[in-house]
């Protein structure tokens, strides 16, 4: 069935409000291809086009992507300025038609190890977008969700000391408040691709009681059915968030 069929399919009252995705599986989809590393990076930006352009055909409000960790800094430089300089010229490439489709997108993450150039760049190019008001498109990059509960914390901590903060305010909403993704909803669904089954230091606060839909599907084969059939098991659920229903 084509993912056009399922669409009418889907419950709009019930539509999660934002969706975050651990793309997984690039580098096994070029081993099984037989191809090089890159090559499975490029497909797998193909992959995030489709499924950016399918949120924006159901209205969805959030979309969040796992682009590039702390963690990944641990690979090859080769692999990693290429990585960098991928994620770069597709943002580049895809800012008109983004702008295009009124998608919003923003950068969240560290920007420690990343040159000062390179965060100018991302904001510049982002800037542009920043006033359309249709899909918000978050772009995970250099992000640990570790490395975002340490730097609030010590924007609370520095914040409490200069009295600007009060001890008694900080509460899970004020921490909200501190985190890169401040004044976003946590993602109703989290979706992991390539079969494995773990969050791998993603959005750990946000995803406290987030839905998860995982495929052994690699991510430059992940499509737009396989996101649309991920919506529609996420509707059939109960969420009780801790309570009895």
């Amino acid at each position: 069935m084509n993912y056009k069929e399922l669409i009418p399919k889907l419950n709009k009252q019930k539509l999660p409000q934002h969706i975050a995705i651990i793309m997984d599986g690039n580098g096994r989809w070029a081993d099984q291809h037989k191809k090089r590393r890159i090559e499975g990076h490029r497909a797998g930006v193909k992959a995030v086009r489709r499924i950016v352009e399918t949120a924006v055909e159901i209205e969805l409000a959030y979309l969040t992507v796992y682009a590039f960790s702390t963690e990944n800094w641990r690979r090859s430089k080769n692999e990693v300025s290429y990585l960098l300089k991928l994620i770069m010229d597709s943002l580049i490439k895809e800012i008109d038609e983004l702008n295009k489709n009124n998608v919003n997108i923003r950068f969240i993450g560290s920007k420690k190890e990343l040159s000062k150039k390179y965060n100018k760049k991302v904001i510049e190019t982002c800037k542009k977008s920043w006033n359309n008001n249709g899909l918000h498109l978050n772009v995970a990059m250099n992000y640990g969700g570790r490395r975002e509960l340490l730097d609030a914390i010590q924007e609370i901590v520095a914040d409490s000391k200069s009295g600007k903060l009060l001890e008694a305010e900080i509460n899970e909403n004020k921490v909200n408040e501190y985190l890169y993704t401040a004044g976003m909803p946590d993602p109703d669904l989290v979706i992991r691709t390539s079969g494995e089954e773990r969050l791998s230091n993603f959005l750990i606060w946000q995803s406290a009681y987030s839905e998860f839909w995982f495929t052994k599907t690699l991510w430059p084969d992940f499509s737009r059915r396989d996101f649309i059939k991920a919506i529609l098991d996420y509707q059939k659920r109960k969420r009780r968030y801790g309570a009895r229903k």
